[in-house]
């Protein structure tokens, strides 16, 4: 019998070359998208929660389930990175940066410009109340009136001053929401609002609708409780939105307020106890946390030259390096970027749409699946199917071989087949 013709020889090592090249592929995407230190195509690990030790307020709670980790990573594959995310060739980050998650993004455009395990889940502490005004902006007539209670007295951590006999319109109450953190107003807000469960629904729908996707309150005012978690990334997206809306933005950038007082008490001045606001020229307005599980959060946003960021930490601490300075350093990182330093991804304007075949989908065991052919843009520097590559460690060999494999395919179809090959051809 005659073995095969130069044809066919040729045919069977381009469909091999070809088989080579998309196993290779398919094999190394989920590497090279995930960033570094990687591991994001089914989330970082450990990170689905927020850390130990629990808050009081969990022990012997029932806890909810973990939220799902979003495929791919929103706001770009880059972003699904569980360590430190900078684009290629930008300076180190600030060495007095210890908090475990950070993002650094244009505030008008959204381009993030750096990052620390962005979508890692964390308490965010009073820096909730940011997704708390927005919803009572949206719901609340800001002239209505508001009584106080006698609940408001007891109410646990930091309060604005508001009691019972007392009368205050929405607009009062979040100005002692967002200057003073008061959980006194966050209570009266909530109870206008038709109760704490009603507004914490509010809440979860509002943060789904703008694509913050980790967050998933558990109160009205940022106090503990089962199942709390947002992320570095959702503090920026809701922040970012919520200084689009006119109140909140001249609210927050407050700096004293005269404040009605109830009962016999006097009315007294109101004053922000943001830090960036009297300390970092520029500011437009900041929000600061803490409980003893969350630790230290903040966000926060400023201006230099016409340009604005915003700027959002969580899980810090203050030594070695207080938490709003670790916000400072990292603001003058990004304003001395050029402006047109290529982004690391995008704080998104609403929820992603569903994902689809062409666009890629998770496979059953975290694998990538989907059409890879033309300019996808990969972290790192990587850009496959044409530009320069920069590659280290496995992705860089792992590439390599594809590149190989891929050049060798270019080979085999300008080599001619055999002897009457320019016959075949004519």
């Amino acid at each position: 019998m005659p073995g095969p013709s130069p044809r066919e020889t040729a045919g069977v090592a381009v469909a091999r070359i070809k088989r080579v090249v998309a196993a290779v592929l398919l094999a190394a995407l989920p590497l090279l998208i995930s960033g570094s230190p990687a591991a994001a195509a089914t989330g970082c690990p450990g990170a689905d929660v927020p850390p130990p030790p629990a808050a009081v307020e969990e022990a012997g709670a029932v806890t909810p389930a973990p939220l799902p980790w979003p495929l791919p990573p929103v706001g770009g594959a880059a972003l699904g990175a569980c360590g430190d995310v900078v684009g290629t060739g930008d300076p180190a980050l600030p060495a007095d940066v210890t908090a475990a998650g950070f993002v650094l993004a244009d505030l008008d455009t959204g381009a993030v410009l750096a990052a620390r395990a962005p979508h890692a889940r964390q308490r965010p502490a009073s820096t909730l109340k940011v997704l708390t005004a927005m919803v009572v902006i949206d719901r609340l007539d800001p002239d209505a009136q508001v009584a106080g209670a006698p609940e408001d007295l007891s109410i646990d951590g930091s309060r604005a001053g508001i009691g019972p006999g007392g009368t205050y319109t929405v607009r009062q109450l979040l100005t002692g929401l967002l200057l003073n953190s008061g959980n006194d107003t966050a209570q009266a807000l909530a109870r206008a609002m038709g109760g704490d469960a009603a507004t914490v629904a509010a809440m979860t729908d509002k943060a789904r609708q703008l694509g913050a996707l980790d967050t998933r309150p558990a109160t009205p005012s940022g106090l503990d409780g089962p199942g709390m978690a947002t992320s570095a990334y959702d503090l920026a997206v809701l922040f970012r939105h919520a200084m689009g809306e006119p109140l909140f933005a001249e609210t927050i950038a407050t700096r004293e307020i005269p404040f009605p007082g109830y009962g016999d008490r006097p009315g007294f001045i109101l004053s922000n106890a943001n830090p960036l606001l009297a300390r970092y020229p520029g500011t437009l307005g900041s929000k600061t946390g803490f409980t003893d599980a969350a630790r230290h959060t903040i966000v926060a946003a400023a201006e230099r030259n016409g340009r604005r960021l915003v700027v959002s930490l969580v899980r810090a601490e203050n030594t070695p390096v207080v938490n709003w300075r670790q916000a400072t350093a990292l603001l003058d990182y990004g304003f001395a970027l050029p402006a047109d330093a290529p982004a690391v991804g995008t704080l998104v304007d609403a929820a992603p749409a569903a994902l689809t075949a062409s666009a890629g989908t998770a496979g059953p065991a975290g694998t990538f699946t989907g059409p890879v052919t033309t300019g996808l843009h990969l972290p790192g520097g990587v850009t496959l199917s044409g530009g320069t590559t920069t590659i280290a460690g496995a992705a860089g060999t792992v590439v390599a071989v594809m590149l190989l494999a891929m050049a060798l395919l270019r080979t085999r179809r300008r080599q001619p087949a055999g002897p009457s090959a320019r016959h075949r051809h004519r």
